[in-house]
């Protein structure tokens, strides 16, 4: 049965996380009664940046007082304005959130260049995720290129991770899978799973790096140790297939099916095959038609095509050429060669059946272009 590969690198912008540090010790002047926030609220009150952003970050954690974002963004604010550069940055990841404030991303813009032009590398790498995105600015990826750079040479990771990217699909710059390669790497070995698997890509494509297997299996390794589905996915089918590696269908049943249980589509779809085949396992048809049809709803094309067969030969489920069809339908509209199923269910259906099985494909199809527009919706950044 066919099993679906992984066509293209996955990009993912990291998440904003805040800017952290540790509270200072309580200095000997501070009396016995006197608490620790009363001392930090005099201080700041006073107009003390330093102890104005320490109050912000103890109410934006909840730390020894009630978590309060409407309190954390006032401190930020006051240490902010005040040219406090860890303060304008967790100021900025404020108004992307809109936590303590109203969502407001060009104000989130405005205090993220504000903290990387005094070279916050976190900052920097943020403001790039802003231009890339469009997002409080016009989209610009000469922008993006530029603040990415000054972050990655500074050692942070999503920057560098991001870097590659631009490199990769030459955005804001010349496509350069050599330096995609550099900069994953440096993403990589920092432990960022999606540069650890766009790493593996790039090795077992031999873009930008020579190929090798090996080199593609360990960064998969990595980045699926940490829950990466489509490196645990694409794991499963070299060994599989022994791509580079011994062919090993258990090794094969594990990958796919950690993969599949965080909803990846290929792997369930994979995963239904080797049930369906009974390799590395039992042949199971009624696992091989659980797997399928969840591949299937999330509009997997090899998966509507075996659950198509499922239907069409009574394997797992009752024979059903309606639904067969419909399966057939929607597989063939998304570009999946299913041309015998359909001239064999052709011979067996009456046109009523043909009419029915159209209209539940339709219905599907319908269902599938409205969560797609909606999604469209959704913004880019966390």
């Amino acid at each position: 049965m066919p099993k679906k590969v992984i066509s293209g690198i996955l990009f993912v912008l990291p998440a904003i996380t805040l800017a952290y540090a540790t509270l200072p010790e309580q200095p000997n002047s501070v009396s016995t009664d006197q608490s620790w926030l009363q001392f930090l609220l005099e201080k700041a009150n006073k107009g003390d940046p330093n102890d104005q952003y320490y109050l912000g970050l103890m109410y934006d954690n909840g730390e020894d007082v009630p978590q309060d974002y409407n309190e954390a963004f006032k401190w930020y604010t006051k240490a902010a304005e005040q040219g406090f550069l860890k303060a304008q940055y967790n100021l900025g990841v404020m108004y992307h959130k809109g936590e303590g404030t109203t969502q407001d991303d060009k104000e989130a813009v405005k205090w993220f260049t504000k903290a990387a032009e005094q070279d916050q590398k976190d900052a920097q790498a943020h403001l790039g995720e802003m231009y890339t995105n469009g997002k409080g600015v016009p989209k610009n990826y000469e922008e993006a290129l530029k603040w990415f750079t000054k972050a990655a040479e500074q050692g942070q990771k999503d920057a560098q991770y991001n870097l590659g990217e631009r490199y990769h699909k030459g955005q804001g710059t010349t496509q350069d899978d050599k330096e995609a390669a550099k900069w994953l790497t440096k993403a990589a070995e920092q432990g960022d799973a999606q540069a650890q698997h766009n790493l593996g890509l790039m090795y077992a494509r031999g873009e930008g790096i020579p190929q090798d297997y090996n080199e593609a299996v360990k960064w998969y390794t990595k980045a699926a140790k940490q829950g990466e589905a489509f490196s645990q996915c694409n794991l499963g089918l070299i060994y599989l297939n022994g791509k580079g590696v011994p062919q090993d269908y258990n090794k094969a049943l594990n990958w796919f099916t950690k993969a599949a249980k965080q909803g990846e589509a290929s792997s369930q779809c994979s995963l239904g095959a080797m049930y369906y085949n009974g390799e590395g396992v039992p042949q199971d048809y009624n696992e091989a038609l659980n797997w399928f049809t969840k591949a299937a709803e999330q509009d997997d094309a090899g998966a509507q095509s075996n659950l198509g067969i499922l239907y069409y030969k009574g394997q797992g489920v009752t024979k059903d050429y309606v639904e067969a069809y419909k399966w057939a339908f929607i597989a063939s509209m998304n570009g999946w060669d299913v041309t015998g199923l359909k001239h064999e269910l052709f011979v067996e259906m009456t046109p009523a059946q043909i009419d029915e099985g159209q209209k539940r494909a339709k219905e599907f199809i319908s269902k599938k272009e409205k969560e797609k527009a909606n999604d469209s919706g959704s913004p880019g950044l966390k």
